[in-house]
């Protein structure tokens, strides 16, 4: 709330990442997975819709850089596999899946924006265990906020935000030049 005589906070007081920032923390990502990266024929990248796939997606880009070589890429829409499917409405978005490629005995690192509740993921690894059954999974997350309601927790990490329970922290994918994505914290 502004006071009368105060000014308001700067138009971008809620930007947690901007796009320079956040692509730097996709980078930082990508050497952390490429330290402990063996075996990259056996890897697979799965983003889950939506704004992890596009955080998959450039991740993705960063490890070939890494690796020399361009690990397979799926996207994954878990809408159907939602324990809240009653409360969002009679017609959900539902994104397209790709999961193209085989995943039994594969090493999949799963990739999201934001973990919150860990519900999203459980969702998402009902919906990959639908599609074969990974040697492992690793969970790369964005932007980890906290408030865990489910025993989830992310192997990598871009950062960690402190967040109340009534905040939102999004993945706004930019149309202009530059970096795609800025992360904003909403109250």
């Amino acid at each position: 709330m502004i006071l009368p005589g105060q000014n308001p906070p700067p138009a971008d007081h809620d930007i947690l990442l901007t796009p320079e920032q956040t692509k730097a923390t996709i980078e930082a990502l990508a050497v952390q997975l490429c330290r402990g990266l063996s075996d990259p024929h056996k890897r697979v990248v799965v983003g889950i819709r939506r704004g992890g796939a596009l955080v998959a997606r450039l991740l993705r880009d960063q490890l070939a850089q890494c690796h020399g070589i361009e690990l397979p890429l799926g996207f994954l829409d878990i809408t159907f596999y939602r324990d809240d499917l009653d409360t969002i409405g009679p017609n959900p978005v539902v994104g397209a899946t790709d999961m193209s490629m085989d995943l039994d005995d594969k090493r999949i690192i799963l990739v999201d924006d934001v973990l919150f509740t860990g519900r999203t993921i459980r969702a998402a690894l009902n919906a990959l265990f639908d599609y074969g059954r990974p040697e492992r999974v690793d969970l790369v997350v964005l932007v980890d906020r906290g408030f865990r309601q489910l025993p989830i927790q992310p192997d990598f990490v871009g950062m960690t935000v402190a967040t109340g329970p009534r905040e939102f922290i999004k993945l706004h994918p930019q149309q202009d030049e530059g970096y795609p994505m800025v992360v904003r914290r909403l109250i």
